[in-house]
């Protein structure tokens, strides 16, 4: 199997698993984080066990570079305020109260539990989704395919592992906007990280959505 090949299969199968699992087995979320961390870290390592000198590119993901650190950071404060604005502009147009249901129904998710919940959200799974589809599945892929199928294939997939977890929470309408935002996100994330090489860009603007988010969700708990 080739390079391009083996990334392009493994992202595809991980992230539709994830939401099948989330669709119809719906585990509890601290029964399938440990899973996911195995995963998001196992398929990369694989791939490097298979192609040794690839280590030396995966090494470049983490290079810290204070080039383009800011403007990452003010986009990030940016779209804090955009997702919190957006929610109060909508929440007398669309049904948000499916989400905290969903939350504590289907993974166990509660107001007590939910600040170490909303933590690790912000901090470690943001991080390891961007080290995943921005940096093993956009960054890698692209020294093996076109610029223009690593765009699609990673903002895509990037979209479709979050429909498990999105189809419990919203109706089809609120679903396909979020999958939209969730796809240009994607491909702005992969453009932040393509002018600096390594994930951390992209890394500090999806910390600050998750933050936005999880705002949201202190909210809809009753929390603030």
């Amino acid at each position: 199997m080739n390079r391009k090949a083996a990334i392009m299969i493994s992202v595809f199968i991980f992230s539709i698993s994830v939401t099948l699992i989330d669709a119809f087995v719906r585990p509890s979320y601290f029964v399938k984080v440990p899973i996911k961390i195995i995963f998001f870290l196992a398929l990369p390592i694989l791939f490097i066990i298979r192609n040794r000198d690839a280590i030396k590119d995966f090494k470049s993901l983490f290079l810290f570079k204070w080039s383009g650190i800011c403007k990452a950071l003010l986009l990030g404060i940016g779209v804090y305020a955009v997702i919190l604005c957006g929610y109060f502009l909508t929440r007398n147009l669309f049904d948000y109260s499916n989400v905290t249901s969903a939350l504590t129904d289907g993974m166990g998710i509660t107001a007590d539990n939910f600040i170490y919940v909303s933590l690790y959200i912000s901090l470690m799974n943001s991080f390891l989704e961007e080290f995943f589809f921005r940096g093993y599945g956009f960054i890698t892929l692209k020294k093996y395919t076109t610029r223009g199928i690593a765009y699609i294939f990673s903002s895509v997939l990037f979209a479709v592992y979050h429909v498990g977890m999105l189809i419990e929470m919203f109706n089809p309408g609120m679903i396909i906007l979020l999958l939209s935002g969730l796809i240009i996100g994607g491909c702005i994330f992969n453009y932040l990280n393509e002018l600096n090489d390594n994930i951390y860009p992209s890394w500090f603007v999806h910390m600050f959505a998750n933050f936005a988010i999880n705002t949201v969700g202190f909210i809809l708990f009753g929390v603030l």
